[in-house]
């Protein structure tokens, strides 16, 4: 065993680290905006904040998602309510489903309006990089 890990593994081991090290390509050091540049995708927002920027996208997704939820389970409670069959426990399990589907729905519409609103309040870095430059001159 230790003939074979000898003559055959440890040969093969130091061969293939070899390889790696040699064929290992130079990578040039980019700055921090550099680095963050090269990662971007295509047509992907640069801002932060603003009317295009990845704030806005991630939460009207989260809040899209949201809603479309609340309006799946309005429908599951209304045909619960339908099916009910006029038990008294399953008509209350359907209402409170109806019930908080419709909440759900309202405090996903609000959300939405509040979050473009602040969006909207905040300053791109566009804009602020153009107050930068005309306060410097």
């Amino acid at each position: 065993m230790k003939k074979i890990l000898a003559k055959i593994i440890l040969p093969m081991i130091i061969m293939s680290l070899a390889c790696v090290f040699v064929m290992t390509p130079t990578v040039s050091a980019l700055t921090l905006r550099e680095g963050a540049e090269a990662a971007r995708c295509d047509g992907c927002p640069t801002d932060l904040f603003g009317d295009t920027g990845v704030f806005k996208q991630i939460t009207n997704t989260i809040l899209y998602i949201v809603g479309i939820i609340a309006v799946i389970m309005l429908i599951i409670g209304g045909i619960k309510y339908v099916i009910s069959g006029g038990d008294s426990k399953k008509v209350t399990d359907a209402k409170n489903t109806v019930l908080y589907a419709i909440i759900g729905l309202i405090i996903s519409l609000l959300a939405f309006a509040i979050v473009n609103f602040v969006i909207s309040a905040l300053p791109s870095s566009t804009s602020t990089s153009f107050l930068l430059q005309t306060i410097n001159g």
